[in-house]
């Protein structure tokens, strides 16, 4: 048998609290606290609201207010007493006002802690989404930088984690600003659909009061481009829906993935056998055992962490999945969730940025690696292209091209021309000017490749985008 709460019910339809154990099981005070500044200014707003259609009076709006401001001061000071016992957020503060303010009784007038959460979580969702936009812009910015510091510095590019082709290294760098350009926006596409305001919508069916919905949404932000007050149509999808939570864990998840591609491109460049890229010391560890060790562990951690912003995904995927209309205890658990989808993508993309910001070049590794003739295999075949034979012959050739300077133990360009064109009479003289590296990357100029004009001109774009 549990031991009985000494809480008192808040309901005349029991007459006894929860037991201890019950309580503690079903509290969320320990997570949900984070919602207090967005529970105040929501509440603050329900009051005025109140007032403007009579049932609360001036005076009365204005205890309850001044009453929620000494709570939130309270809270930011450290002061604030939260108590378990008292199950959430919002009834935390509630019992503290009321005992304050006997006005803080009304505070609860045609509303339910269904909408009030529902509105405490919007807000709070979109809120965090813009957030998460600048901290991307950030890591882009550093991506940017790092690649206007160098350059010049041409890396191969890979597939299959196979030497490709040439690319400069901020070619590489730029590949993730654009896909955390995507990012950005699919947290700006959430905020727009999160912005929605669901207050109004009571425990499931409404208020028979003559609530003034629209003007509580257009005071908290909920207006469409216009200015025009966004709601909820339907009471009970307003209490129930938490399509705006997955969609930011979405688009959390995949910032997340993109994080864990950078970092293990970044750790693949830190390691001996690339030596392409030395991060700074304060951003690295050592071994405990192996003294010659330097870890990049802020890369490595980014990588681990993806996989528990996808997890937090999948659980709330799974958590919804089978939830009848509306309202379910089951909901309480998607907080955790989102905060800790929220914190670790912030804490990830900060890190990486400044990883970056403190991550120089080494030159000769990368100009060693880029000076591999079977590089510019392809525009070989390219030439041959021009010369007027189908690619797929060109390809062939070029192949066998490979493989005779291997027989022969030599690079590419070792082969003489007699050699070549022993294989395709098409090459001339001035094939073997092909190997000119820089003179490769001038030929890549299209819009999006890799050339040095459109490098140049992609760093220059980007740059003043995210001045």
């Amino acid at each position: 048998m549990s031991k009985k709460s000494s809480v008192v019910s808040r309901s005349g339809r029991f007459s006894s609290g929860p037991g201890q154990d019950v309580a503690a099981f079903s509290q969320s005070i320990s997570f949900d606290w984070r919602l207090w500044k967005q529970d105040i200014i929501g509440s603050m707003a329900h009051a005025r609201m109140l007032h403007r259609i009579g049932l609360v009076t001036k005076k009365e709006c204005s205890d309850i207010c001044k009453g929620l401001e000494k709570i939130g001061d309270d809270i930011t000071a450290g002061r604030f007493e939260w108590k378990p016992e008292l199950e959430d957020v919002h009834m935390n503060i509630e019992s503290a006002l009321t005992k304050a303010i006997p006005a803080g009784a009304k505070l609860h007038t045609a509303r339910s802690r269904n909408d009030q959460v529902a509105l405490d979580m919007r807000m709070w969702t979109r809120d965090e989404a813009i957030n998460l936009v600048e901290e991307v812009y950030g890591l882009q910015r550093s991506l940017v930088n790092l690649g206007l510091r160098h350059a010049e510095i041409i890396i191969p590019g890979y597939t299959h984690l196979q030497r490709g082709q040439p690319v400069y290294f901020a070619h590489h760098l730029l590949a993730y600003v654009e896909m955390l350009d995507r990012d950005a926006g699919r947290f700006i596409d959430t905020c727009k659909r999160t912005n929605v305001c669901p207050l109004g919508s009571g425990a499931l069916a409404g208020s028979t009061l003559p609530l003034d919905r629209e003007g509580v949404a257009v005071e908290l932000g909920f207006v469409d481009e216009k200015g025009k007050p966004r709601l909820t149509q339907n009471s009970m999808d307003g209490v129930s829906d938490r399509d705006f939570i997955l969609e930011f864990c979405s688009s959390a998840a995949v910032t997340a993935v993109h994080l864990s591609r950078l970092a293990e491109d970044v750790i693949l460049w830190a390691s001996a056998e690339f030596h392409f890229i030395k991060i700074a010391d304060s951003y690295t560890t050592g071994s405990s055992l192996m003294p010659q060790k330097k870890n990049p562990d802020i890369a490595e951690l980014t990588r681990g962490k993806s996989g528990r912003v996808i997890g937090n995904l999948v659980a709330l995927l799974t958590l919804l999945k089978g939830l009848p209309m509306t309202y379910n205890r089951d909901l309480q658990e998607d907080k955790e969730r989102l905060f800790d989808s929220a914190d670790t993508v912030r804490a990830c993309l900060r890190l990486m940025a400044a990883m970056l910001d403190h991550t120089t070049i080494n030159e000769a590794a990368c100009a060693a690696a880029s000076a591999d003739p079977s590089l510019l295999a392809t525009d070989l075949a390219d030439y041959l292209v021009q010369k007027g034979q189908p690619f797929r012959h060109a390809h062939h050739d070029v192949g066998a091209l490979v493989a005779l300077a291997e027989k022969n133990g030599v690079p590419l360009n070792g082969l003489t021309l007699e050699e070549m064109r022993g294989i395709q009479p098409l090459f001339g003289p001035d094939t073997l000017g092909l190997f000119d590296l820089r003179k490769a990357m001038e030929r890549r100029n299209m819009a999006g490749a890799p050339g040095s004009r459109e490098v140049k001109k992609q760093l220059a774009r980007w740059q003043k985008r995210l001045a």
